[in-house]
């Protein structure tokens, strides 16, 4: 899970790959030095990084996703939760709405995450 944890810089490069991919090294440099202030050599020492994280490939001088920034997000949420509060969901709830409450939206959206969630157990368990 290790692999999950990024630096500022990091997420801020990552961002930036997910919303170009796929896309050439030559075009991430430029992009890179334009948005960061980064030479050549920075961006690929950063691209080898999360490559070695297998976050991201570059084969071909082609840069693509592993893994998508929404399963990305999905695991370091599962980390937060799992270090946090022992991988107990309703304990983080309870603990996140304790000092912010939810908006009547909010609660909504979170029963229809819940509907979705209990459609697909459902149906897998059930072999659909």
């Amino acid at each position: 899970m290790q692999d999950y944890v990024l630096g500022v810089m990091e997420m801020r490069f990552a961002q930036l790959i997910w919303r170009l991919a796929p896309v050439t090294t030559a075009e991430l440099v430029k992009q890179c030095g334009a948005e960061f202030g980064w030479k050549r050599t920075t961006t690929y020492t950063m691209l080898k990084r999360l490559c070695q994280r297998n976050i991201f490939q570059n084969e071909g001088g082609t840069v693509t996703a592993l893994v998508s920034e929404e399963q990305f997000h999905g695991k370091q949420s599962e980390k937060f939760v799992e270090d946090t509060f022992g991988g107990s969901l309703p304990a983080f709830i309870a603990a996140f709405t304790k000092c912010r409450g939810l908006s009547e939206c909010e609660a909504q959206e979170i029963q229809r995450l819940i509907d979705e969630s209990r459609e697909r157990s459902r149906n897998a368990d059930s072999g659909i």
